[in-house]
């Protein structure tokens, strides 16, 4: 295995690339990511991938577009230095919201960030928690879309007991998601109908399902804003939560996110590491993050010997 595989690193995941290699006995492979003074990217691998198999690991979320063309020069540059395959392990997938035309003349980026892949050389692609199944089928290669669910569920099982917990889903879209936690932890589900007015705005309008004199967990793919997440813990309040705690697997957590959080009834916000925490000089004491390295390490090495990945899709 040693001598076939090499893993490397854009700048956006370096730590969790760092981590993975950890598990699996490897050095990070070298290669040098720089900026020219007038924005564009410049990539060098500086040792030999004739013939290896490598694997990429590179979260494309903010800065977005830097992130995703890191990922594809880096792609381009191994292609042309004959690496055998490529597989671009990408923790989180940018542009995924956008997977459908919700209005007239809107495009749907997640397709395009898909062919841009595809064409710069992955033959592979490895993901976690994708925003909606449905994007695998804009790849015409294959899709592992892993779930962070073992990571966090470990961790629930282990803090909490399943009579005392409810989980909650902050909207319709995500109730088979939570329904899945709640059947794991044995416990009982509810659900927060949710208006949403506009872009990154929504509205909170009632509750279904029972959570008085409960320990309420609101699940949901990932936290952007984390408006609809600190409306959600305001309902939950009101309907007799006693306690309230969120995780989520993508922390995103732009603009006025931390404050929010901060602000609201929330205990602790429980996040992966597929996007690294860079915030400087901001209260993170109820964000506690979790590593997908494990989980990402194990996918790989299934991979690379051509074992099957089927018993991480849980």
């Amino acid at each position: 295995m040693h001598d076939r595989i090499r893993i490397f690193s854009g700048n956006s995941n370096r730590s969790l690339a760092e981590k993975i290699c950890e598990n699996l006995s490897l050095p990070l492979g070298k290669a040098k990511v720089r900026t020219f003074s007038d924005g564009e990217i410049m990539v060098e691998i500086e040792e030999n991938v004739r013939g290896r198999d490598i694997y990429i690991i590179q979260s494309t979320c903010a800065p977005t577009n830097n992130n995703l063309m890191e990922l594809l020069i880096m792609m381009d540059a191994l292609r042309r230095a004959s690496a055998a395959t490529i597989t671009a392990v990408i923790p989180y997938y940018g542009y995924a919201r956008q997977d459908r035309k919700a209005a007239p003349r809107t495009p749907i980026t997640s397709k395009l960030v898909a062919d841009l892949i595809t064409t710069a050389g992955a033959d592979r692609v490895v993901t976690i928690d994708l925003h909606a199944g449905q994007i695998q089928g804009f790849f015409n290669i294959p899709v592992d879309n892993l779930y962070a669910a073992p990571v966090m569920l470990e961790h629930l099982n282990a803090k909490f007991n399943s009579d005392e917990i409810v989980m909650v889903s902050p909207d319709a879209g995500g109730t088979e998601r939570a329904r899945a936690f709640a059947k794991r932890l044995g416990c009982t589900l509810a659900v927060i109908d949710k208006r949403r007015t506009g872009p990154n705005v929504a509205e909170i309008m009632h509750l279904i399902g029972d959570v008085k004199d409960k320990i309420a967990i609101i699940l949901d793919d990932m936290i952007d804003t984390a408006g609809t997440l600190t409306q959600a813990a305001g309902a939950l309040k009101q309907h007799g939560a006693t306690r309230i705690y969120a995780c989520a697997t993508h922390g995103v957590l732009s603009g006025p996110a931390i404050d929010r959080i901060n602000a609201s009834a929330i205990e602790e916000v429980l996040i992966t590491d597929t996007i690294p925490r860079a915030e400087t000089g901001k209260n993170l004491d109820k964000i506690k993050v979790l590593s997908v390295a494990e989980l990402l390490a194990e996918a790989i090495r299934r991979i690379h010997e051509d074992e099957s990945v089927s018993s991480l899709f849980v």
